[in-house]
């Protein structure tokens, strides 16, 4: 496994490189133009002003010139100066990234334990009530777009019965807790501020269950699936002839045989809900690397883009890398090599 480890993290600077090759020619190749963002409108006119502007953030040299300088930087850990903010984009994405791991974790600690008690509960008491409403829920939280259903849920839960707050981490008028971790329920309960950690609490649920619910629907169907096959096998029989108690059979025989499947898309979406958390973080106004990347694209700021991107990339493959490591884990007779 050792072995299979260091190959695999040799490789994630070379996938890396390509993907920041190909981000890099699809970003230069948008239409528009990036000093719109650089200068106002008077300023464009003034060529003498255009130039300066273009020699100063390196506009002025070729597409290949850019690329040299930008992959010597990166290789340095610069990552560009942001257009907009005028601040290196790896300390926006670092003062941004607590709020958008705050979100993910909540979401996939939430859509994985509830998709898992769904998959087993319907697989359980197949062709059931129980069953059918189940995959009635799974149905609906996969097929709604996360921008319909998150406006629609706050709509209903913050403004009509206003039961949850509106969008923000806390209050307009709430006081963010000291800096430690920059996720303000641990934050929050690091300071000892328990009302202030359960106004976060209230105020991450409703983004937390949107980003949640379609990966709910997507893991209850893959355990409900497997569990059903799994069932039927011998030595699930064998363990019930025996006098095992049912949790004990489902839990510790049947379940543990069908982590396979539901670990590969626990890795996988965890790396979407990092970098996927735009359309989320927009709704709710969640001041993460989604809403960054929403405001940098609209300004057409090429150095956040791209710092996003790379990001983004990292994780997938890391995630990914850690999801094949825990195969090894749920199950001993795999060998990774």
């Amino acid at each position: 496994m050792l072995r299979y480890i260091i190959r695999r993290i040799i490789a994630i600077p070379l996938l890396t490189f390509g993907v920041v090759t190909v981000c890099f020619l699809l970003v230069h190749n948008i239409r528009g133009d990036p000093l719109a963002s650089l200068l106002s409108e008077r300023q464009m006119n003034d060529p003498e002003v255009v130039a300066a502007i273009k020699a100063r953030w390196g506009l002025d040299k070729s597409l290949g010139e850019q690329y040299v300088i930008y992959v010597t930087n990166l290789m340095t850990g610069d990552f560009g100066t942001s257009f907009r903010t005028r601040r290196p984009v790896l300390e926006d994405v670092i003062d941004r990234l607590p709020a958008t791991l705050e979100l993910a974790i909540t979401a996939l600690f939430l859509g994985s334990l509830v998709g898992i008690s769904l998959g087993i509960l319907a697989a359980y008491y197949r062709n059931r009530r129980i069953d059918d409403g189940a995959r009635l829920f799974a149905l609906i939280g996969s097929s709604m777009p996360v921008f319909w259903s998150g406006l629609i849920l706050l709509f209903l839960f913050s403004v009509k019965f206003q039961i949850l707050p509106g969008p923000g981490r806390l209050d307009a008028s709430t006081q963010v807790p000291p800096y430690v971790t920059g996720m303000f329920t641990i934050d929050a309960l690091l300071d000892g501020d328990f009302d202030k950690f359960v106004e976060a609490i209230r105020h991450l649920i409703l983004p937390a269950f949107v980003m949640a619910w379609s990966l709910m629907g997507i893991i209850s169907r893959i355990v409900r699936a497997s569990m059903l096959d799994v069932l039927n096998q011998e030595y699930i029989l064998t363990a019930r002839s025996k006098g095992a108690r049912e949790l004990r059979v489902v839990l510790n025989h049947a379940l543990r045989n069908v982590l396979i499947p539901t670990l590969t898309i626990i890795g996988f979406s965890f790396a979407y809900l990092i970098t996927g958390a735009i359309l989320t973080e927009t709704i709710f106004v969640w001041p993460g690397v989604g809403y960054y990347a929403v405001a940098s694209t609209n300004a057409l700021d090429f150095p956040a883009i791209m710092g996003v991107t790379m990001i983004g990339a990292v994780a997938f493959l890391v995630i990914n890398l850690v999801t094949d490591i825990s195969y090894a884990f749920a199950n001993p007779k795999i060998r990774l090599g």
